[in-house]
């Protein structure tokens, strides 16, 4: 995760136009993940980002939900000071810390998070499945839209395929898809049903997958009235 955090942060000054042209779907990708937050009736006042970066879904949250408080966090101190001034002048605090971290006290109407969770190692994205849980209120969302792993090899090779095609024909250079594929190696990707059921099995309900298209899913959940006991594995 440290080595994600540095990597990104030396990119924090051209992320937006870069992240535009690496996911070429961003506006279908992070509003798919926007809408979600509509589905339960009742105010969206207080949302968490996780590895917020730059703030760019945040941005896309606030467009819908002008009054709304922002709460940002994210381990690059950089990235977070791009998206102060982007969010600039919503209600918005940014922490600098560890998604391992103990997360802000809640409760939150959601918590979202946008191509960063993939950092994480399978159990420490079951750790923060079940503290998101915690911190939100009941009828809380939480929203991942994120970068998952293919269910096939012959899969996740196609999808590598049409997702290199599409930033090419969205401007991406040579040098940055090369550069692109070299931090992928290091991701810890999972591919979506798996990770459909871990939130399943931490209590949440309605579960599914809301987006799909290559290698970026939309993945969401909602805090149930009464939470039940976690399922053993």
């Amino acid at each position: 995760m440290a080595d994600a955090v540095q990597i990104f942060a030396e990119h924090a000054p051209e992320y937006h136009a870069l992240r535009r042209r690496l996911v070429p779907d961003l506006d279908g990708f992070y509003g798919a993940a926007v809408d979600l937050l509509a589905l339960r009736a009742g105010p969206l006042a207080r949302v968490l980002d996780l590895g917020a970066g730059t703030g760019l879904l945040s941005a896309y949250v606030a467009e819908r939900h002008p009054g709304v408080e922002l709460v940002l966090v994210d381990g690059a101190a950089a990235m977070l000071e791009q998206a102060r001034r982007l969010l600039e002048p919503h209600a918005t605090t940014v922490l600098v810390q560890d998604l391992r971290d103990a997360l802000p006290a809640g409760p939150f109407d959601a918590v979202v998070s946008a191509l960063a969770i993939h950092h994480l190692d399978d159990q420490d994205k079951r750790d923060l499945d079940a503290r998101v849980l915690a911190v939100l209120r009941p009828g809380g969302a939480f929203v991942n839209a994120e970068q998952v792993r293919g269910p096939t090899a012959w899969l996740a090779a196609r999808q590598r395929e049409g997702w290199l095609a599409a930033c090419r024909r969205h401007g991406a250079s040579e040098t940055e898809l090369a550069q692109a594929l070299e931090r992928m190696v290091a991701d810890r990707d999972t591919d979506t049903e798996t990770q459909l059921r871990w939130l399943r099995e931490a209590g949440y309900d309605d579960v599914d997958c809301f987006y799909r298209r290559w290698h970026f899913a939309v993945i969401a959940g909602w805090r149930p009235a009464e939470l039940r006991r976690p399922r053993a594995d």
